[in-house]
């Protein structure tokens, strides 16, 4: 007898990445992922940030040829077929699901200014109170800005979509979206627990225009013949589950209870906690959003702190400074002899568009404190990472106001996790504890496709074969040498924004 599996498929911005996950040990069997040079982000102008979203199709069809091959996996071997992708971007299709326009992603800055007359006109405690968020730089403010600068698109537009919902119209044909889905585009009215019809009347954009809502684990739609013959899967597989990227990383490290909290540092880095009650912060620089386990009788609700600038400085670090061909391991050992705090030097790291943790101020990446006598490339990697990581603890204090209590973070061993300077100085400076874990999107898009289609009853049983990987306790030897450090940072950041 075969074995079966649940697909994962996580479309980020710099690949798509697949797992196959064995239905019954719920070890993944297989993973990879495309393109295997990072996927290209266009930038007409300064702030914007745009894909092609034929590209992620066209890698989530080599992602699913290739896993199914590596496992040896017939069509008829997958169970259901799970969904992540990265988090507030907008696609745009007519009539016949063409697309209509390059994706505007979630690091492109233009539609700021459309989120703060919204949140003006609107007001501010109608905003919070429905939509626990000012409009802010999200999927509905972009919808606005393609609106009033490209009527000519606008007019054709049939349905907006999250890059999620395109994947899985790609796979079926149908077009839909989620409550989950919906709230990260600040669509979503917590208090009528519906679409949020007042925001987008003020835009003047259409209802019609809003995809069909399921729930986040659901046959959501089953694979079509024409996708079936583009893909290789069969006709009929279900599709059980989708969510953004950071919800879908807290799933796939089994958080989704309140005061329960998950972390990722790729390109951009992320600090996701659960809470039970509705709750947001005023000046929208943290966001609240539906996680995978909202429904209309219980709030679960992320609280997502989101760094534009953490892997992507990192990587730009070793394109420019670091001697050519290194790499990050042997970047880090560059810093070996290098203390905490970097010997003055600072790296604020938010040189990736506007970030909301600075209330959308694009204030671009800066160093502070050079020394020409003193510093050397060792230092500017060691100050990077601790810029990136100062950036994380800066959110996680709002977050605390907010009444989440940081003592434990979860974290998969990837990205800047991999780097005992970034987690050794995270646990150092937050005082909180890292647990690292085997998994990552992909394999969590699989897993909730289990829990999507009835497989596993619930999420504990779902993760029942997670694997710790390690525990970071915070160092407290040093603790006064890391808060000194971080003070150093915050005093050359509030020189900037105020």
């Amino acid at each position: 007898m075969s074995k079966r599996y649940f697909l994962g498929l996580d479309v980020g911005s710099s690949s798509v990445k697949a797992s196959l996950v064995d239905t019954e040990s719920g070890k993944c069997a297989a993973t990879t992922f495309y393109p295997e040079t990072e996927a290209p982000i266009i930038a007409i102008k300064s702030g914007w940030a745009e894909q092609n979203p034929e590209m992620w199709w066209t890698n989530c069809k080599l992602c699913i040829n290739k896993v199914k091959e590596m496992a040896n996996a017939k069509a008829e071997d997958i169970a259901a077929i799970g969904i992540s992708y990265q988090m507030h971007g907008l696609v745009c299709v007519n009539k016949n699901l063409e697309v209509l326009r390059p994706a505007i992603i979630w690091c492109d800055s233009r539609a700021v200014p459309y989120g703060e007359k919204a949140f003006r006109g609107i007001g501010a405690d109608k905003c919070l109170g429905h939509l626990l968020n000012s409009p802010g730089n999200f999927t509905a403010a972009k919808l606005a800005w393609v609106k009033d600068n490209e009527p000519d698109i606008y007019n054709k537009v049939y349905k907006f979509m999250l890059p999620g919902d395109y994947i899985a119209m790609k796979l079926s044909g149908i077009v839909n979206t989620t409550a989950s889905g919906l709230s990260e585009g600040i669509l979503w009215d917590f208090k009528e627990k519906k679409t949020a019809d007042f925001l987008l009347d003020f835009y003047g954009i259409d209802k019609s225009l809003v995809p069909d809502v399921v729930p986040t684990f659901s046959i959501q739609s089953t694979v079509s013949a024409q996708s079936a013959a583009e893909t290789g899967l069969k006709e009929g597989t279900p599709i059980s589950y989708r969510a953004g990227d950071q919800p879908n990383n807290a799933l796939s490290l089994n958080v989704f209870n309140p005061g329960e909290i998950a972390s990722t540092a790729g390109t951009s880095g992320v600090v996701y906690g659960v809470l039970g009650n509705v709750g947001y912060d005023k000046k929208s620089r943290v966001n609240t959003f539906a996680h995978v386990n909202y429904t209309e009788e219980q709030d679960r609700l992320g609280v997502l702190l989101c760094i534009n600038g953490t892997g992507i400085l990192n990587a730009w670090i070793r394109r420019n400074i670091a001697p050519e061909g290194i790499s990050y391991s042997e970047m880090n050992e560059l810093t070996a002899n290098i203390p905490i705090g970097s010997e003055g030097l600072s790296v604020i790291p938010f040189g990736n568009g506007a970030e909301r943790v600075l209330e959308n101020k694009e204030t671009g990446c800066s160093i502070h404190g050079i020394n020409f006598n003193k510093h050397n490339k060792g230092h500017i990697i060691r100050a990077a990472q601790e810029g990136i990581v100062f950036s994380f603890c800066y959110g996680m204090e709002i977050m605390g106001k907010m009444g989440m209590d940081i003592r434990k973070i979860h974290a998969g061993k990837a990205n800047m996790f991999l780097s005992p300077l970034f987690r050794d100085t995270l646990a150092g400076v937050s005082g909180a504890t890292i647990e690292l874990y085997e998994t990552d999107g992909s394999v969590g898009a699989a897993k909730g496709a289990g829990m999507g289609c009835g497989f596993y009853k619930d999420n504990n049983e779902a993760f029942a074969s997670l694997e710790k990987l390690a525990v970071i306790e915070p160092d407290e030897t040093h603790r006064q040498e890391y808060l000194s450090a971080y003070a150093q940072w915050k005093e050359n950041l509030n020189k900037i924004i105020k």
